[in-house]
């Protein structure tokens, strides 16, 4: 029989941990520029083995720069991850979205369905927007937040501080559509480097009024190129309720080339950018502090009485 390669031992071995720690750790929310990804780049078997261990790690990723119009990249990534993973993911994608045929992206969110349920999408058209906001809904029982909305932007650079003030209307919109001020802005807004400047904050409302929180700072770097140090990538919530759900300083720059020990080279196959991520709190108990024990012991998962005098006897907790 042929051996697994390392590289699918490697995925196998994190699939199995990832599922071990479900729930106990909180749900990543996380969002990912992929710089043109049609289906000639989904057809790069290396590339999309990458891209597919940066999409595992996280329960609902916005991807950005989808340019897919028959939906044969998605698939492709989608049926990637669930050929590892009987958990099950699903994709919701914007149409193309821009002002010339040869420039037409989407928005597409992939989310895992053990973890969050789709309720609601809604396609923005209030502003004049390079890209509008596909915004939509999720819910779920195993988050501490039962229900809330992403708005995702893809700014255009020459208009960026603009489209950013902008989510403030989206936030307006989406607010009273679906009775739910529990908000997350996310995506490539373009909100460094030149694009927007510290001067340009007073005129941008997610930052001059203080309901809102942006999660990823400002001195960070979501590029990989090192011509570049932009804080580009931004993740933003809205009000106290949805700042306590989120685990404290989890808004971070996932660098999955160092992460998995990855050249330059291969990173840049997938994008120039690095994902962006936060965790959402999970509803489960935690687990005693190292060294307590627990309330409760553990249930053994077997019946003592069949098993021969002298066993050692494994325990799992329920």
């Amino acid at each position: 029989m042929r051996g697994r390669s390392p590289d699918l031992r490697h995925l196998l071995l994190f699939i199995v941990f990832s599922v071990l720690v479900e729930g106990a750790s909180g749900f990543r929310v996380c969002s990912y520029n992929l710089q043109n990804f049609t289906a000639a780049k989904a057809s790069n078997r290396r590339m999309l083995h990458t891209l597919s261990r940066v999409v595992y790690r996280c329960d609902i990723c916005l991807l950005q720069h989808v340019v897919d119009p028959n939906g044969a990249a998605v698939k492709a990534l989608i049926a990637k991850l669930n050929a590892y993973d009987a958990s099950r993911f699903k994709s919701v994608s914007s149409k193309g979205l821009g002002k010339t045929p040869g420039d037409m992206q989407q928005y597409v969110f992939i989310y895992r369905t053990r973890s969050f349920n789709l309720t609601g999408q809604h396609q923005y058209e209030g502003r004049p927007f390079l890209r509008p906001p596909f915004v939509v809904r999720f819910q779920s029982s195993k988050a501490h937040i039962k229900e809330f909305i992403l708005v995702p932007l893809h700014s255009d650079q020459d208009q960026a501080v603009q489209e950013i003030d902008w989510l403030y209307d989206v936030f307006e919109d989406v607010s009273v559509r679906w009775n739910n001020t529990n908000v997350m802005f996310l995506g490539d807004f373009h909100a460094s480097c030149g694009y927007v400047t510290r001067d340009d904050r007073k005129n941008i409302r997610l930052y001059t009024n203080n309901s809102f929180s942006w999660l990823i700072g400002e001195t960070v770097d979501s590029t990989v190129k090192d011509s570049t140090n932009c804080a580009y990538d931004r993740i933003v919530v809205h009000g106290q309720p949805f700042l306590m759900a989120i685990e404290p300083y989890s808004g971070q720059v996932y660098n999955f080339g160092r992460f998995h020990k990855l050249s330059r080279t291969m990173v840049l196959e997938v994008s120039d950018h690095y994902p962006v991520m936060v965790q959402l709190k999970s509803s489960a108990p935690r687990p005693p502090p190292s060294g307590h024990a627990s309330a409760d012991p553990p249930r053994c998962l077997c019946d003592r009485s069949v098993l021969p005098a002298g066993s050692v006897i494994v325990c799992f907790k329920r």
